[in-house]
């Protein structure tokens, strides 16, 4: 049932909090190979999962092959039929001659732009660079690689790259879509025997490409010797290209040394997490737009306590609005409180050291000994993995992850791209992982 290898995907990439609440209710029915039909409880959950969710589901629905099917969103009244709702819009009417598909792109957050975008000393340089290449200005050049974690802005930059060019330059000819999206439609067009439309596609038929999550590419050969041949031309052309990673292009484990060096070669910048002063300027611009009334103290206090991933701060916003609505009063501290335990937990006061000792009580061994200069497997394995979530779960410097083992800051670049690597090749290694991320929630977050 496409319904349900829908919700499998949305249950991989979305936290397992948001699928609960929002996905996991929904039913949904095909309807003449056409329509995916999706019914939702009321009008306010309605609104919200099309918001937030629609293009998450249209990429669910790209992965599994099935482009031709629109969403269409209803509302179940009662016993009585469900009541149309909301739908992905149709496509607008074009003259004779005009060629059917001129860009390829993602579904675009409405409020993903540059007006909507904070800057700081933590993004300036990826902010101008993105708005370079929106404006078609050669500054920084025709290539640009960010690198952030989840949550800092990186799909923000490139939404808004997308909307400004569709806004100004209607015609140009814009491809945007996420790595796995591209090697999906290769797959696709080498079954088909279709492989010149891709080329064509990408080749001839493309102003602007914006790749995010090119990390995914580790180990895919065919997907990087077909991307790397499409960058060549692209770059000779004078074409203007996005990449977006949680890794630097020599973090990724698994890639040709070619493809790594044309992702290297235009401007490579960091989106770290934000100061204090940018999220103060965050929450306030969050809480104008939900019309959520936040005194100053309010606002410090929930910059303080939310770091890195800024959709905690979508998260909090959202939930105060609605307690804030149900209760009929103001947020007040004991309110922020509640939340922040709810959506951040003891996340705030996890560190290297905890993490390091976590791991060493779930692989029975002495702390003392994850720090010692032993290389021997036994120690080696779990001490990567404890540095590999030191980096997920902690904005530490490396320099400051490696002196709770003692190490240097090298040593961590080296586990990190260990254990990455090993989850891409090993499942066993994988689940591993995934089971001791899973556990460390549990406990501290």
């Amino acid at each position: 049932m496409l319904w349900h290898q829908i919700k499998e995907i949305l249950a991989e990439k979305l936290p397992e909090s948001a699928y609960s609440l929002w996905i996991n209710p929904l039913s949904g029915k095909e309807r003449d190979n056409v329509t995916l039909e999706v019914t939702c409880p009321d009008t306010f959950y309605c609104s919200w999962v099309t918001e937030k969710y629609l293009g998450t589901i249209q990429e669910a629905l790209h992965v599994l092959g099935r482009n031709e099917i629109r969403p269409a969103f209803r509302i179940e009244d009662g016993n009585a039929k469900p009541q149309a709702l909301l739908s992905a819009p149709p496509e607008p009417a074009r003259l004779p001659d005009m060629p059917r598909l001129k860009s390829s792109i993602r579904t675009l957050h409405p409020r993903f732009t540059f007006d909507e975008f904070i800057v700081g000393s933590c993004n300036n340089l990826a902010h101008s660079a993105c708005e370079d290449i929106a404006m078609n200005d050669s500054t920084v050049g025709r290539c640009v690689y960010l690198k952030a974690g989840t949550g800092l802005g990186k799909s923000h930059l490139t939404h808004a790259v997308a909307h400004h060019i569709l806004e100004h330059k209607p015609s140009t000819r814009l491809n945007y879509l996420t790595a796995q999206q591209l090697t999906a439609e290769m797959v696709r067009n080498i079954q088909n025997n279709t492989m010149s439309n891709f080329k064509n596609k990408y080749h001839r038929q493309c102003d602007v490409l914006l790749i995010e999550d090119v990390h995914t590419l580790a180990g895919r050969l065919k997907t990087q010797a077909e991307l790397a041949e499409a960058l060549d031309i692209l770059l000779e052309t004078g074409k203007k290209i996005i990449f977006t990673s949680s890794l630097g292009p020599r973090e990724i484990p698994d890639i040709d040394s070619g493809i790594r060096s044309r992702l290297s070669s235009g401007l490579v910048t960091t989106i770290n997490p934000p100061s204090l002063e940018t999220r103060i300027k965050i929450i306030r611009r969050k809480a104008d737009i939900n019309a959520l009334d936040l005194n100053e103290e309010h606002i410090v206090y929930l910059a303080e306590n939310i770091k890195g991933d800024i959709r905690q701060v979508e998260s909090t916003i959202v939930s105060l609005k609605a307690q804030a609505a149900l209760m009929q009063a103001p947020p007040d501290f004991t309110m922020l409180k509640e939340t922040l335990a709810n959506i951040i937990g003891s996340n705030r006061q996890l560190s290297p050291v905890l993490i390091r000792d976590f791991i060493a009580t779930q692989f029975k061994v002495d702390p003392v000994e994850l720090q010692s200069k032993s290389r021997k497997q036994a120690l080696a394995f779990p001490r990567q993995i404890a540095m590999y979530l030191s980096r997920k779960y902690t904005d530490m410097a490396l320099a400051d992850i490696g002196k709770a083992f003692n190490r240097d800051h090298s040593t961590v670049v080296h586990a990190i791209r260990v254990i990455t690597d090993k989850k891409t090749r090993n499942t066993s290694v994988r689940r591993q992982v995934e089971l001791l991320e899973k556990r460390l929630e549990e406990k501290f977050m």
